[in-house]
C-alpha cells in the first residue's frame, strides 16, 4: 500500500513527537552532577530505560508522574545515590517542560490535511495536555496509559487502539502507526496487525537512548528520520495520486 491509502495515522507521542530524551535529561544530567557522578546524557538514558520499562510492566496503572519518580529511586539505587523526595518531583513534574521537535507541528498540520490523527501515549491525561499545548493541534482522539490502564509495549493498549478507531469508522487495514520506538510501539503495533512508519529520531546515534532495545526483530514499513520528511513523502504522493 501507498502512505494515502490510509484513513488514519496513530502516533506515539514521546520520542516521536516530544523530544523526551532532552526532556528527561535535563534533569537526570543535573542530578548526576550534583551528586558527584561523571555520567553523559546517553549512558543515564540507557540506565534510567531499563527502570522506566519495570516500572511501567510492574505497576501499569500506576500514573506515568508516579513512574517517572520510581524510575529516578531505582535509578539512583543502581549508581549508589540516595535520591530525595524533591529530587523525584524535579522529574515527576517535568513533562509539561519537554520540548517538541521543531517539525512536529507543521509536519501534524500538513498530515491532518489527509488524515485523521490518533495519539497512543504511555502517559496520564494531564501530561499530555501541557505537551499537546506545545504542539498546537487537534487530534481526533487521544488514548493515554492512564485510559487503558496499562503501558505500551502491553497487547492491550494496541487492541484498545483498533477498538476505538473502529468505533471512528476507519476500516480494518486503514490504520497506520507512527513511531520512533522500536521496543514499545513497532513490535507490538506489527503484532497486532498494523503498518507503521519509523520516525528514526536517533539515526546516526548509537544505542537504544531512553528506550529498551526492541525485544524482537521487526521491520517498520516505512522509515524517515524526521517527521517533516514524513509529512513530505505524503504530500507528494498525494499529489500523484489521480
Amino acid at each position: 500500500m501507498k502512505l494515502t491509502d490510509y484513513e488514519a495515522l496513530s502516533f506515539d507521542c514521546y520520542g516521536t513527537l516530544i523530544d523526551w530524551e532532552v526532556g528527561l535529561a535535563a534533569v537526570l544530567n543535573p542530578w548526576a552532577r550534583s551528586h558527584g557522578l561523571d555520567l553523559d546524557d546517553e549512558t543515564l538514558l540507557s540506565a534510567y530505560a531499563d527502570h522506566e520499562e519495570r516500572i511501567e510492566r510492574e505497576h501499569p496503572a500506576e500514573p506515568y508522574p508516579g513512574v517517572l519518580a520510581q524510575s529516578l529511586t531505582e535509578l539512583g539505587r543502581q549508581l549508589g545515590v540516595a535520591v530525595s523526595a524533591e529530587e523525584t518531583r524535579s522529574l515527576a513534574v517535568s513533562v509539561p517542560d519537554w520540548p517538541a521537535y521543531d517539525d512536529s507541528h507543521d509536519a501534524l498540520l500538513a498530515l491532518s490535511r489527509h488524515f485523521k490523527l490518533i495519539i497512543l501515549s504511555n502517559v496520564d491525561r494531564q501530561s499530555f495536555a501541557a505537551s499537546n499545548r506545545r504542539l498546537d493541534i487537534v487530534f481526533d482522539m487521544i488514548l493515554t496509559a492512564q485510559d487503558i490502564g496499562s503501558y505500551k509495549p502491553a497487547a492491550r493498549n494496541f487492541d484498545v487502539l483498533l477498538n476505538e478507531t473502529a468505533r471512528l469508522g476507519i476500516a480494518q487495514g486503514r490504520l497506520l502507526h507512527v513511531a520512533q520506538s522500536l521496543f514499545h510501539d513497532h513490535v507490538p503495533a506489527k503484532r497486532a496487525g498494523l503498518a507503521t512508519v519509523w520516525i528514526n529520531r536517533r539515526h546516526g546515534r548509537p544505542g537504544w537512548g531512553a528506550t529498551p532495545a526492541p525485544s524482537a526483530g521487526v521491520t517498520p514499513d516505512w522509515e524517515f528520520n524526521s517527521m517533516a520528511a514524513f509529512a513530505a513523502a505524503v504530500e507528494i504522493e498525494s499529489q500523484l495520486v489521480p
